[in-house]
This record gives structure tokens, C-alpha cells and sequence, in this order.
């Protein structure tokens, strides 16, 4: 597989991406095209090959003249950007030059951008926005979690379709349980979007459990929760908070008492396996789902760690033909509704 990485994109850009490329392909076979400004990345290069040995003929360099930052609004630095690094990464793509592209940098703008140069995949009405979920089972998938915040129903039975076809195929999830997101289980509760995307979900060939809440997410309820953006994004958003603020709560517990402390180490190793449950790092980034080339996009936060995963997760996309079975599965359930 061949991989565009966007070098210029993230807090971080662009010492941990170049980072994360090396760690890649010293990890996999995969070859990597770092794009964006070619002198900064010659710079990087050189500086981490004194402290990594790797295969330097597997990574390449496109120059990207521009850049699109983190505060940008999306639809125009994808209409007035277009040599951004991550544009050049989309176009790689549409060319056929690169396998996927992976972008730690604006959301929103590699959604536009990936509309602009990629398109839809046929049957698609809207692209998603992914993002995996820790549960105490593993993960689930997150659909969407804030590409679209004003949506129909039938746009949320894609999303489930889509979802399911990323969590069975590159997930590893067999018979994944699809779930909408909502306020009860009952399927009276809810808002008008969620009780039509309800009755929809039923007649796709999913696994469609029903309606689940917040708290049934972590609990592994669901493999795939359905949601429109505007929800997905508040729900991921809570999560992260809390997540923070009980992180605080046990460390400022421990420095309140003398007696805690020499708890200290063993909570401090018992802390660092919940950490690696549930390390986003692990995961790399949200699968793009929908246009019509593979996309992984990072968190503008992300570690050298994040993206060598997101490398990873962008060929094990692209390896699974997963557009192509998006195609398949939504033209076959929409030719199957137009019979009715």
C-alpha cells in the first residue's frame, strides 16, 4: 500500500508526522508520501534519521505550497487552498498515485476537501465522520460524530450501513450490533429523526438492536451507535471531559492524604491499563466514511504513536476494498426500496 500523509497538518505538524511516517514503515511494507512544504520535510528527515534506522527508499516527498490551519473554515480553504498539503494528499488518491491519505489537521476542511477531489461513493448522500469508542469490551464505532449536524433519517440508515461494513470488515466485529442513539429504549422514545431512522434501520439486513442511551454506550451495548453529528459530537466532547476530570479527581485524592500515597504505584500501574484500553493513540484516527477514496483523520493532538496507527488503520482501509462494499451495500438496499 501506498499512503499520503499530510505533513503540515496538527498542533503538532510537522515533527511528530514525519515521526510517525518513519515508525511506519520500520512497523509495516507499507510506503509512505509525505506531503507538504518539501525544505521543512527534508529538515525532518534528517533530523530523525540520527535517531531511526529505516528504509529510506519507501518514504517519498510531494511539495504542497500551502497550508490549511487548524481555525481555517473548511468549505473556503478547500475552494482557495487547492496546493494545501492536503489537497495534494487527496489528489494523490483520485490519481490513483496513493492507496489513502491520512490527515491530522482540520476535520472540517478534510471533509471538504475529500468532497471536492474524491467525491461521494455512488448511492452516498452523506459522507460520516467515524470515530472509535472505548467500551469494556474493546471499542465501537461512532456514526456520525459531528460531519453532519442536520440530518433525515435516511441519511442515519446510511450512516449505520456504512458503519457496520467499517466495523465488521477492519474492526474485526462479526456481527456487529447497530444501535440509534437516543433518550430510552423503548421505541416510542425519541426525537422524530431518531423514531424514523428506527423504523429504517429495521428493514436494512443489519443487526439493528433498538434504540440504546449515553450510558450504554460504554456498557458495550453497541457496536455501531447511530447518531446525527450535532449529538455524536456532544456525546465524544462529555466523554473526554469526564474522562479528564476523573483523572484529576484520583490524583488530587492521592496528594490530599499522607496514607494514600503509598498506594501511589500501584495505582499508578493499575491507571496505566486503563490507559491502554483506552488510548486513542492506539487507534490512530476516525475513519472517513462515505467519499469515495480512504481517509483516516487524527486528533490535531496527536503523538508520532497516532500516526504511525493511522497510517495503519488508512492501508488496512483501503486493503478491505471498503468503499467498494459501501457501493454495493447501499445501491443494493436502495434498489431494494425503490421496489417496494
Amino acid at each position: 500500500m501506498i499512503l499520503a500523509l499530510d505533513v503540515m497538518g496538527g498542533d503538532r505538524a510537522p515533527d511528530i508526522n514525519v515521526e510517525g511516517a518513519i515508525l511506519a514503515v520500520k512497523q509495516t511494507d507499507n510506503d509512505v508520501i509525505l506531503v507538504g512544504k518539501e525544505d521543512i520535510i527534508a529538515a525532518q528527515l534528517e533530523k530523525w534519521s540520527r535517531k531511526y534506522k529505516f528504509p529510506k527508499e519507501r518514504i517519498s516527498v510531494v511539495n504542497a505550497t500551502e497550508v490549511i490551519e487548524m481555525d481555517e473554515h473548511p468549505a473556503n480553504a478547500a475552494r482557495h487552498k487547492k496546493d494545501s498539503s492536503m489537497a495534494v494528499c487527496c489528489k494523490l488518491v483520485a490519481e490513483g498515485k496513493a492507496d489513502a491519505f491520512v490527515s491530522m489537521g482540520n476535520s472540517g476542511a478534510a471533509m471538504a476537501v475529500s468532497l471536492l477531489y474524491l467525491k461521494r461513493i455512488p448511492g452516498v448522500s452523506r459522507p460520516v465522520i467515524s470515530v472509535p469508542f472505548p467500551n469494556i469490551n474493546g471499542r465501537c464505532i461512532i456514526v456520525d460524530a459531528g460531519a453532519n449536524v442536520d440530518c433525515k433519517p435516511e441519511h442515519l440508515l446510511q450512516f449505520g450501513i456504512m458503519g457496520n461494513i467499517y466495523a465488521k470488515n477492519v474492526m474485526g466485529i462479526r456481527n456487529p450490533k447497530v444501535a440509534v442513539l437516543s433518550i430510552g429504549e423503548e421505541d416510542t422514545k425519541g426525537n422524530e429523526l431518531t423514531l424514523q431512522a428506527s423504523e429504517l434501520l429495521k428493514k436494512a439486513n443489519l443487526n439493528f438492536i433498538g434504540n440504546i442511551e449515553g450510558g450504554d454506550v460504554p456498557r458495550a451495548k453497541a457496536d455501531v451507535v447511530v447518531c446525527d453529528g450535532f449529538v455524536g459530537n456532544i456525546f465524544l466532547k462529555t466523554s473526554e471531559g469526564i474522562a479528564e476530570m476523573m483523572a484529576k479527581f484520583i490524583k488530587s485524592s492521592i496528594k490530599s492524604n499522607p496514607l494514600y500515597w503509598g498506594a501511589a504505584p500501584f495505582l499508578k500501574l493499575a491507571m496505566k491499563k486503563v490507559k491502554k484500553k483506552t488510548d486513542y493513540d492506539d487507534v490512530g484516527g476516525a475513519p472517513l466514511l462515505g467519499v469515495n477514496g480512504p481517509c483516516i483523520i487524527g486528533h490535531g493532538k496527536s503523538n508520532s504513536k497516532a500516526v504511525k496507527n493511522a497510517l495503519i488503520a488508512a492501508a488496512k482501509f483501503a486493503k478491505n476494498n471498503i468503499n467498494k462494499k459501501i457501493e454495493e451495500e447501499i445501491n443494493s438496499f436502495n434498489g431494494q426500496d425503490s421496489n417496494e
